[in-house]
Order: structure tokens, then C-alpha cells, then sequence
């Protein structure tokens, strides 16, 4: 098999505690367990050699692949063509919805031959911790079935045909005819667990209708009817499976590792919940229907609001643990090549202990957003609240590390500034609304002094354009954000000759970048590719402008850089490549929102016609 696949030739299946990502090939080369942000059992993504990995595929000849969803599911069919055969491999994950966190979390592949006779091979080579943990391999009395045990995980694996020891490691096959099914049942469990009961074709065959029903009935409770309805479905299902579901957080991506770019060292660990991405994932569920979602991720906000474990004082850290801790301190896993070899691969990450004043503009925003629908927090929530905005009040004109987590040294952000302002203004619209308590007076005053800094400092004449910091001559694609939340209206002709500077100088053919590393240094070396939330938001301020050809244009013409079942990664790359974590919840909640507005938009124009 390939050492390293492309970041984007993978399906992404999960149980909304855990996810494992499957190439075209058949491989699984990404699991970690019991959690999200747990240590690896697979990660041949980021060592091909040391990260350990499971292939279940078709042995000999040369095989055609293609790998799709089961339609509106979270289950990916992965198809092997070749002349003297068809073969397929069913892969899922059962979604874990008793509430609670668990140690237990199983992966089945179901193989069958479609047509002809197929001989299907299997690897199973876990490494776990990352590859620093060794193991010991049990085969059981039958021999379908293996237990490989490992200090902190224990991996049971039963299959529907014999297995062998090679090393510490289990390998077998099974010859299928036209109709002949078997498969694979890969249990995780702590040390001591109960073993899993052997499957039977049966048990699976149910198992596997009762996913497809769990999923095609949750999307089924999408308000989305619109134009884009495959791609926005997909979307939501990609969000769901990134999500928490014992605390509602959901997580930055699946991966950790993957870079910006080949053989640089923008190789970030998102494994974890950003109060950014989390606040911005509300509007975007809730413009689909999806209530239950944003309330829990509004509660998950709230308990971080009342912990105030930020850094130095501040209220929120930018970043947490999927259960609200906080992170342990940033290490580079030096015994790991990373994804063809773009070293170093890191765990945890460093930007938690950095200042981001953006956040309380985000927070606000979700909890705001999650107020029109009826959530709400108690008299101590808002007493909480409260004091937060009473702090901010004091402490907002302060320069930051902003939204792009730069290692180069604070700066007066514009965007912070901006989204300051949005926390001001959301909170005094939720005071007015609720007649709640609050110093309006005084949140009223910080608002309009960060609306009229950021018009007088934010602005360069000689751009004619609102720039990433207070002086520079830098643009910056967050700022694509000012007129959704309110502080620019759309048309503003300020914004318009802001749209236009971005069109010169962040646009390439209708990707667009986060700004120019090299205008604006960063504090790390190389480059990076367009940054696919960016893309998107670039979009719906289009639409919102009323440039809605050019805004449909870029909107389409961004989905064909989905990947084969509709996954999109953190960036582009400059041959169309995708690259970084993956995939990336905030590309998909930002496709969702670009959906909606565009949509919109698109059918009060043909109201008018």
C-alpha cells in the first residue's frame, strides 16, 4: 500500500465519542481511544512505520477503489474492482448515546464479494500511545480471534476467519464468493474489561440497520431544504461525528499532525474544543434545526464561564479538553517522521496559554444565538455573564495574539477588537430582551469606543481597506466576519472597498488565504495553503454584498475541492491538494453558513424577478 495516502483519500466514521479515519485502500491509519483527544491505537498518517494501522482490503491483482457514504450515514462502503472480482468493505461505528463517557468503543468491518471471487486480506498492527507503547498479543483457542494488550488499552479482535501471528501483530484472509459475507469486530476497552461476545452475521447485519436508521434519522431533523442539500447534509453529519456527545464539545478536526504544508512545521494538534469554533458551530446547527446540539454546547460554555480557569486571570482559556479541563503542556513526538515527513508532530498545543480577546465575541455570539431559541441561562448564569462583560469592559483595549494563534508576538488585532465589540453588543441586546440586570451604561460605553478605535485605527486610507492590525498594511480574512456579526453592514461602502482590496490580494481563483505569512510574519517558518473556512466566509459576504453571481461561482466551484465522500481539510493546497488536520469542523460549519446565506439570498433575488 501507499506509505503515505493523500490527507483527503480517507472516510471519517465514529461512535461521537471517538472517530477513525479509513483510506480508499482500505486501511485504517487514525484512532484514538477512548476519546478524541486520547492517545492513538492507528496512526500511520503521521509514521507509516511506527504509527500502526489496520487493512482489511483485497489481496493481489489491481484493484479499482472508490469509497462513498451510505447515503445520509456515517457509514463508508469502500469498493475493490477488478476483473476476476468485486469486493466491499463496510466499515462503522454504533453511536454511543447513553450519555455518559465510556472505555468501550468498536469498529466493525463487514467484507462481502458483490461479484465473482475475491480473496480478502487482513492486517491488524495496532501501536498504541502514539507508537511508544508496546504490546502483547494473545490469539485465542480458535484462532478468529486476537487480544493485544497494552498498559492503558486493550484491543479485542474477532473475526469470521482465522488469524496468525506475525510478531506482536495479527494477520489472516478469507476467500468470498459472489454473495458471501464475513468481517472483522475491533473492540477497545480498558485494561481487565469484560471480552466482547464473539458476532455473528446476524448480530452485525442488525447492528449495521440500526446505525444507517440512527443517522438517516437525525438528518432527517434538518430545517435545510436549499440547493446544496447532499453537500450541507454531509456537513452536519461531519459536525455531529466531531462532537462529544457526554459534554456536547466538539472538536477542532479528528487529526493532529497533518500539515500546512509538505515538510513544513504548521503541524497543530485539533483534537481539542475551541470556544471559537464551538460558539460559531451554534449558529450553524441552529440555522439547520439541530436545537438539541447547540443547547448542549451553550451549557458545555456556561460551565466554562462559571470554572474560570483561563490563563492569567481571564475568564476562558481559548481552548479545553472535550470534558473542560485544560490541556497539558504542548511536546513534540520526536519518534514519529509525521505525514510524509513533516516533522514536528506535535501533541497538545501551546496556543492554550495565549491571549485571543476574540473569544468573549464568540461566546456571546452562541450564547446570544441559543437565546432565540430559548436557552437560557439561569439568574447566577447571567450573573456570571455579567461579570464577565463588566471585566472585558476594562480590559478589551488590550493587544493580542489573535485569531490565528501567531507565535510572532501581540498585536492590536482588529479582528479581536471587532469581536469585543460584538460581545458588548450581544450583551446588552440579551439584557434589553430579558430585562436582566447589567451595567448597560457602561457596556454601552466600551462598545461604541471599540466601534469608533477600530473605524479610526483599523482603517488604511492608502488601502482603502480595514487591515489585521492597528498600523499595518496586512489584510486579514477573518475581517470577512465584521458584517455577519453586525458591526458593518454589508454594503457599507467601507466594506465594499475592504471586499475589493481582499478580491486583489487574498483571493486566487476563488480560494482564499488567511493573510500573507510573509507581510505579516507569524513567528514560523514556510508558507501555508488557502484557508477553506476563509473560502467560505468570503462567500457569504459576497452574498450579503449582493455580488451574488460571483458568490454562487466561488461557492461551487469551492465543493469541487471536497474530497470524493464530501470532506473538506483545513486548506488547499497550491495543486489542489488538501492539507491540514482533518477533517476540519469549522470548514464544514462555515460551509453550512455560506449555504444558508447564499440560498437566501439567491431566493429574494428571484422573488424580485
Amino acid at each position: 500500500m501507499d506509505r503515505y495516502p493523500p490527507i483527503a483519500d480517507h472516510g471519517l466514521v465514529g461512535d461521537l465519542q471517538t472517530v477513525a479515519l479509513i483510506s480508499s485502500r482500505g486501511v485504517v491509519d487514525w484512532l484514538a481511544a477512548p476519546r478524541f483527544d486520547s492517545p492513538s491505537v492507528f496512526a500511520a498518517l503521521l509514521d507509516h512505520e511506527r504509527g500502526g494501522f489496520f487493512r482489511v482490503a483485497p489481496e493481489g491483482g489491481t484493484h479499482t477503489c472508490k469509497q462513498l457514504y451510505y447515503p445520509d450515514t456515517a457509514v463508508v462502503v469502500t469498493r475493490f474492482m477488478a476483473p476476476e472480482g468485486v469486493g466491499e468493505v463496510l466499515d462503522w461505528m454504533t453511536p454511543i448515546r447513553s450519555g455518559g463517557p465510556t472505555d468501550r468503543h468498536t469498529l466493525v468491518r463487514t467484507v462481502r464479494s458483490v461479484r465473482g471471487t475475491v480473496r480478502f486480506g487482513l492486517e491488524c498492527r495496532p501501536r498504541f500511545d502514539y507508537g511508544r507503547a508496546a504490546h502483547a498479543l494473545e490469539l485465542g483457542p480458535t484462532g478468529h480471534g486476537a487480544v493485544f494488550r497494552a498498559p492503558d488499552v486493550t484491543a479485542h479482535l474477532r473475526t469470521g476467519f482465522p488469524l496468525t501471528r506475525d510478531g506482536h501483530d495479527a494477520v489472516g484472509g478469507v476467500t468470498l464468493r459472489t454473495g458471501e459475507t464475513s468481517g472483522a469486530v475491533l473492540t477497545l476497552c480498558a485494561p481487565g474489561g469484560p471480552e466482547p461476545p464473539h458476532p455473528t452475521t446476524e448480530g452485525i447485519t442488525d447492528e449495521l440497520w440500526d446505525v444507517v436508521d440512527f443517522w438517516q434519522s437525525w438528518v432527517r431533523g434538518s430545517h435545510y431544504n436549499g440547493r446544496w442539500l447532499d453537500m450541507v447534509n454531509r456537513s452536519a453529519i461531519t459536525l455531529k461525528l466531531l462532537t462529544y456527545e457526554p459534554s456536547g464539545a466538539p472538536v477542532a478536526a479528528a487529526t493532529m499532525g497533518l500539515p500546512e504544508q509538505l515538510g513544513g512545521e504548521r503541524n497543530w494538534d485539533y483534537r481539542y474544543t475551541w470556544v471559537r469554533d464551538g460558539s460559531l458551530s451554534v449558529r450553524a446547527l441552529l440555522d439547520l434545526g439541530f436545537v438539541d446540539e447547540a443547547t448542549a454546547f451553550t451549557h458545555w460554555l456556561g460551565e466554562r464561564l462559571r470554572d474560570r480557569q483561563g490563563v492569567g486571570g481571564e475568564p476562558l482559556r481559548i481552548m479545553y479538553r472535550v470534558d473542560g479541563s485544560p490541556l497539558e503542556a504542548e511536546e513534540v513526538l520526536g519518534h514519529l517522521e509525521g505525514y510524509r515527513g513533516s516533522h514536528p508532530v506535535r501533541l497538545g498545543n501551546a496556543a492554550d496559554n495565549q491571549l485571543q480577546l476574540d473569544i468573549y465575541g464568540e461566546a456571546l455570539y452562541a450564547l446570544s444565538e441559543g437565546r432565540e431559541v430559548g436557552i437560557q441561562a439561569g439568574h447566577r448564569g447571567w450573573k456570571i455573564l455579567s461579570h464577565t462583560l463588566d471585566r472585558l469592559a476594562d480590559s478589551w483595549d488590550r493587544p493580542d495574539e489573535g485569531i490565528w494563534e501567531t507565535r510572532g508576538g501581540r498585536k492590536d488585532f482588529t479582528y479581536s477588537r471587532v469581536m469585543c465589540w460584538a460581545a458588548f453588543d450581544r450583551g446588552l441586546k440579551l439584557a434589553a430582551q430579558f430585562s436582566r440586570p447589567a451595567d448597560t451604561a457602561r457596556w454601552t460605553g466600551a462598545r461604541d469606543a471599540v466601534l469608533e478605535q477600530v473605524v479610526e485605527r483599523g482603517w488604511s486610507e492608502n488601502l482603502r481597506a480595514y487591515v489585521q492590525s492597528y498600523g499595518s498594511e496586512v489584510l486579514d480574512a477573518s475581517l470577512l466576519l465584521m458584517p455577519r456579526v453586525g458591526f458593518l453592514a454589508p454594503k457599507d461602502p467601507g466594506w465594499l472597498s475592504t471586499l475589493d482590496a481582499m478580491d486583489r490580494t487574498l483571493v486566487s481563483d476563488s480560494l482564499v488565504y488567511r493573510y500573507d505569512p510573509a507581510a505579516s510574519p507569524d513567528g514560523l517558518r514556510g508558507s501555508e495553503g488557502t484557508f477553506s473556512l476563509c473560502t467560505f466566509l468570503y462567500v457569504d459576504a459576497l452574498a450579503r454584498a449582493g455580488r451574488l453571481r460571483q458568490a454562487r461561482y466561488t461557492f461551487e466551484k469551492m465543493l469541487t475541492y471536497a474530497n470524493h465522500v464530501g470532506l473538506f481539510a483545513e486548506e488547499i493546497g497550491p495543486s489542489g491538494e488538501q492539507l491540514g488536520n482533518f477533517p476540519q469542523a469549522f470548514t464544514h460549519l462555515s460551509l453550512i453558513m455560506a449555504a444558508r446565506t447564499l440560498d437566501e439570498a439567491l431566493d429574494r433575488e428571484r422573488g424580485r424577478r
